[in-house]
Formats: C-alpha cells, structure tokens, sequence
C-alpha cells in the first residue's frame, strides 16, 4: 500500500529553485567572461610581409628619382630667311663637324636679293673711282696753276729788282719802275690766291669722297647681309656633334626663326634628375650624387636646382665626374641617387610602406616568441631612400613589420603564420 510523503513536492520544487539559481549564475559568469575575452587576432602568411629588425649605428640620408641624360652643350640651327626645304643631306644620328652640310633651302627672291645687291655695289664703287679721279684731276690743274702764278710772281720781283738797280743808273724811268713793281705785287698776291686755292682743292678731296664712300660701305655691308642670307640657304652644322633632330621634311615652307635642327655633343653629358617635391627641400649644389645607366653607375655632383615645381617634381641637374659607360646616350633613362648627409650615431630601421619622416605611426613589432605582433606607436625622425631614423618607440633588436599593415587598422594584434 502507499505511503503518503507531503514534503516530496516540495523538496522537489526546491530543488529546481536551487538548480535554475546555479544554471542562471554559471550562464552570467560565462556572458561576463565573454565579454571581457578579446577578439582572436588575424593570421598573416609570413612570407608576404616584410620583416627588419631596428639597428643602431651610421645612416646616410639620401633621396632617389627617375631622370634622363641630356647633352650639357646643344645648338638648335634655325632659318635665317623664309624658304622650302629643298634637300636633306643628313639624318638623326649623324656625326657632324662645323661646315657640315645637313640639309638645303630654295628660296629666289633671296638669290635675286644677293644678286641686286652686288650690282649696287658694283654702281656704287664705280661711281667713287670717276669721283676720285675727277678730284684729282682738278686737284692737278689747281697744282699747275700755283706753279704759273709762282714762277710769274719770281718772274715779276726779278724784272722789279732789276729795273729798280737800273733806275739808280738812270737807265730806266720811274714810270717804269712803278709799273714792274705794280706787275710784281699782282704776280705775288695771285701766287698765294692760287697756293690757297691748290691747298683747299687738296684738303677737299677727303670730305667731298667721305659720302660716297659711306655708300659703298652701305651697298656693302648689305651685299654681305644678302650673301649671308644666300648661304643660309644651305644650312651647314656649327659645331662637333651629333644630329639629334630633324624637325622637318622635303617640301615643308619654313619661315624666318623656325628651328630646322638640332646638334648635341654626345660626349658632354649631364643628368636631369626629377626628385619629389616633398623630398626636394634639404637638396643644395654641390651635393655628392650618383647616377646609375641601368649599364654602370657614374659619380657626379648636383650643379642646379630647377625654381619651379612641375607635376609635383623638382628637376635637378647632376654634372657627371666618372667616365660615361658605354650605351650612354642622350634621352636615356637612369636612376640618380643624392647624398644629403651622414648621420653618425643613430637608430634606424628599413624605411616603411606607410610612414613620412617627422611624423608617428603604428608599427607592428613582433613579440619574442616570433609569431605574435603587437602595434606599437612610433616616432619617425629623419628618412632616406631606404632607410629611417627612429627618435622613439623601438630599441636597437626590435624586429618590426614594414609592409603596408592598412587592412589591419582595426586590430592591434596580429599571427604571423
């Protein structure tokens, strides 16, 4: 027969109280621990970062860009007078020496010009021979004639003095006497009229063929100026070098000043360097530079410093020391490399993907285990090419992550796989 339990049920019940209070404690402790759990940190294959450790010791500040060799002496040849391109003697890339002839013009009114120019000249130079000659002829006829009215006035004071011993004898009349000495006074200012008038026909001849002589230097002076044009014509290289450029055809009408072509000389030749705008700043002249022709690497020296800033570049001028590689032509491109300073006793990483210099970053450093890394903030100083100076943050050892870490901005812990 059954027995009755009356506190059965509410043993039961509880039971279930204390069993639902434990379940409800163990179910906020595991919430609370959660929560305070931080999230797992993401794996990164190892191989696609890039790994330094950060050293202490010299550092070489030193800035890199792209550029091209350029020829230090270049001489565009341009027409002096307009005309059509008739014949091309030489091409791009032909080596030239003054007087070399590389292409020729057409142009008649140039020849018609030198032509007309010569027979000015020619009328004009005639023309100063018949005057000179006319001078001189007049300057002989006034010479003739001082020497009549000399040797009359001679002629004349004779005749005076002896009839004026006559006249003390009393072999001759005063009336005659008075009339050689009136005929020798008018023998004697006539001898100085016509000396005066020889000397003046003499003395004139300069002046009166001064204009004439102007003329010719005038006609002359043109005929050249002509003659100069007419040899432009064939336009011929003025110095050692090579052609570079051509920028016409046969056929094409060019006018006066338009630049027909171009000569460099291939052995003098400089760098021009395009270095970042932002990196620009600490270039002086004089600078130690290198420049590498992709087929050797020659020393040069910055000698110039562009004003402006194009396209977010600064261009710089390296004259080269070192002897030029072979295949070292203008227009090639090359890489330049310039020294700014040494710096003697810093800390100093593998420059990273994402920092400036003067600035703070977040950089992961790897822990000691090698597989963890942790973000640390980081002082950046001074940069160079590839590498930067650390002014706070790490510590000679510290390996640290270079590559570009953006994707993972949002966790300050990561797993290197």
């Amino acid at each position: 027969m059954d027995i009755p339990r009356p506190n059965v049920a509410k043993e039961k019940r509880k039971k279930r109280i204390i069993y639902g209070a434990i379940a409800g404690l163990v179910l906020i402790g595991i919430t609370v621990l959660l929560a305070r759990l931080k999230p797992a940190a993401p794996t990164v294959e190892r191989n696609l970062v890039w790994i330094d450790t950060v050293k202490r010791g010299p550092m070489t500040r030193e800035v890199r860009g792209l550029g091209t060799l350029v020829p230090e002496e270049i001489r565009w040849i341009a027409a002096r007078t307009q005309g059509r391109v008739d014949q091309i003697i030489l091409r791009p890339g032909a080596v030239v020496q003054p007087g070399s002839l590389i292409l020729v013009l057409n142009n008649p009114d140039v020849v018609s010009a030198a032509a007309n120019a010569d027979s000015q000249l020619h009328a004009a130079q005639a023309q100063l021979t018949n005057q000179r000659i006319q001078l001189e002829s007049q300057v002989l006829a006034a010479e003739s004639a001082a020497a009549n009215a000399k040797s009359t006035f001679q002629q004349a004071k004779l005749q005076a003095e002896v009839n004026e011993a006559l006249f003390k004898d009393g072999l001759v009349s005063p009336l005659e006497l008075k009339r050689s000495t009136v005929l020798a006074d008018e023998a004697e200012l006539r001898n100085e009229i016509e000396q005066k008038r020889y000397a003046f026909a003499k003395d004139s001849i300069k002046p009166q063929l001064a204009v004439q002589e102007a003329e010719v230097e005038r006609l002359d002076s043109l005929a050249k100026l002509r003659h100069e044009e007419l040899d432009a014509l064939q336009v011929r290289a003025s110095m050692n070098g090579v052609l570079s450029a051509l920028p016409v055809e046969v056929g094409a009408q060019v006018q006066p000043g338009t630049n027909l072509a171009r000569v460099a000389d291939p052995t003098k030749l400089k760098a021009e360097v395009r270095i970042a705008e932002t990196q620009a700043k600490d270039i002086a002249i004089g600078q130690v530079a290198q420049v590498d022709t992709r087929n050797g690497i020659v020393d040069g020296h910055v000698s110039r410093i562009d004003p402006a800033v194009q396209n977010g570049t600064v261009t710089v001028d390296v004259s080269l020391t070192g002897e030029l590689p072979k295949g070292a032509r203008p227009d090639l491109s090359v890489d330049g490399k310039i020294e700014l300073e040494r710096l003697d006793d810093v800390v100093y990483v593998g420059r990273p993907a994402f920092g400036q210099e003067k600035s703070t970053v977040g950089i992961f450093k790897l822990a000691e285990n090698g597989s963890d890394a942790v973000r640390t903030t980081v002082q950046l100083g001074r940069s160079s090419v590839n590498t930067i100076e650390i002014v706070h943050g790490l510590v000679p050892g510290d390996r640290v992550i270079l590559s570009d870490m953006s994707q993972w901005d949002s966790n300050d812990r990561i797993r290197l796989n």
